[in-house]
């Protein structure tokens, strides 16, 4: 059976003068996010070597539930928050594999 949970690694580097602003955006998603349907892990690191770039690690139980997360009030508020604050963003979904 095919593993239908999947893993998101989103990388934001954020403008230095914004950092502060960005920080308490993401701490603010990180609550109400945990609570979300499907969310099995959300969890926010901060790069030891840049205090700019921030990385989540997230789990989900499946596609559909971390789309409805994406489409939720609290993301596009938080997108809405922090436009113009992020230099670069990256993000990556993954399966696991083994």
């Amino acid at each position: 059976m095919e593993n239908s949970k999947i893993t998101v690694v989103a990388n934001a580097l954020v403008k230095s003068e914004k950092r502060d602003l960005v920080k308490a955006e993401l701490l603010k998603l990180v609550e109400k996010t945990r609570s979300d349907k499907g969310c099995i892990s959300y969890n926010l690191y901060v790069d030891e070597e840049n205090e700019n770039l921030f990385t989540f690690i997230e789990h989900w139980e499946n596609k559909e539930l971390l789309q409805a997360h994406m489409d939720s009030k609290h993301m596009l508020d938080f997108q809405k928050a922090i436009d113009g604050a992020v230099a670069d963003i990256v993000i990556k979904k993954m399966t696991q594999v083994a």
